[in-house]
């Protein structure tokens, strides 16, 4: 391919992800910081009308002040573990706006404890946040998506939603849980005009490791090193927009050693096993 040819594609997907997200209402959970927050920050620039949701207004309050027009953007708070929130806030938020155009599923907590010490209010925690809360809010809003025939529903992952690792077993069970559920749905709506995108990031530096759940339910409260070193947040939000721009039904954002791993779960399984058995989250 010639050097104008490249140059040519290139304008094309920026133009494409400008377009894309013009005057479309964008609703981010979990956008109080990390991905999500990045997301909206990056989503702000392509003139989308951004809803901010995450139980902390004053880190909402924060996201929408960085956003290049916070009068295009609104805070909404919401608990993804309190099933008649989420009823209620989508309700409220389909009548205000009478659709949302997209929904990115965001929010969601991790785990470092060992199965055997993990108490199993940490399994339902995670499972409530991570995988019942999201497809809850992505089942309300799907009707008025089908009835538009226009709709598109991005949900962010994991690796571990791919291959499970040491002391995250809850975590990837959650994650795995998304995407059994999302490939199925995308299969049952396939010619509604309704897109189902998954996302699967590698480490992004975020406090997702800061936050995680240990065998009691406490946070963990430090920062894994990988995760220190992994993609910026920013980062992977310029590469996921212009990927859920092109209608990717699958999106893989991660590093050298995530991906790897991905390979060898599909190809080399007997060998992924003897590299992380007993491998500890550096």
């Amino acid at each position: 391919m010639s050097t104008f040819s490249l140059r040519r594609n290139t304008c094309y997907l920026k133009l494409k992800t400008l377009t894309y997200y013009k005057n479309k209402i964008v609703w981010i959970t979990g956008a109080s910081s990390g991905i999500g927050k990045a997301m909206a920050i990056e989503l702000s620039k392509h003139g989308g009308y951004v809803i901010l949701t995450s139980r902390s207004k004053d880190k909402l309050e924060k996201t929408k002040a960085e956003l290049q027009d916070p009068g295009q953007a609104e805070i909404v708070l919401l608990d993804m573990a309190d099933s008649d929130a989420i009823d209620s806030v989508t309700t409220n938020l389909l009548q205000k706006h009478g659709h949302i155009d997209i929904l990115i599923n965001n929010a969601g907590i991790s785990q470092r404890s060992l199965t055997l010490d993990t108490d199993m209010k940490v399994y339902h925690r995670l499972m409530n946040i991570n995988y019942f809360g999201v497809i809850q809010m992505s089942k309300l809003l799907l009707p008025s998506m089908v009835a538009k025939k226009s709709g598109h529903i991005v949900t962010i992952t994991s690796v571990n939603g791919k291959l499970g690792s040491y002391m995250k077993s809850g975590y990837a069970g959650s994650k795995h849980a998304l995407h059994g559920f999302f490939d199925s749905l995308r299969a049952e709506i396939d010619d509604s005009g309704v897109d189902i995108t998954l996302i699967t990031p590698g480490y992004v530096q975020t406090d997702i490791s800061m936050n995680a759940l240990t065998k009691d339910g406490t946070p963990q409260k430090s920062m894994d090193s990988n995760t220190a070193k992994g993609i910026p947040a920013s980062t992977f939000a310029q590469k996921a927009l212009r990927q859920i721009a092109k209608g990717k039904a699958e999106i893989i954002i991660a590093g050298g050693i995530e991906s790897l791993g991905l390979y060898l779960k599909r190809f080399l399984p007997g060998v992924l096993r003897k590299l992380t058995a007993g491998r500890k989250e550096a």
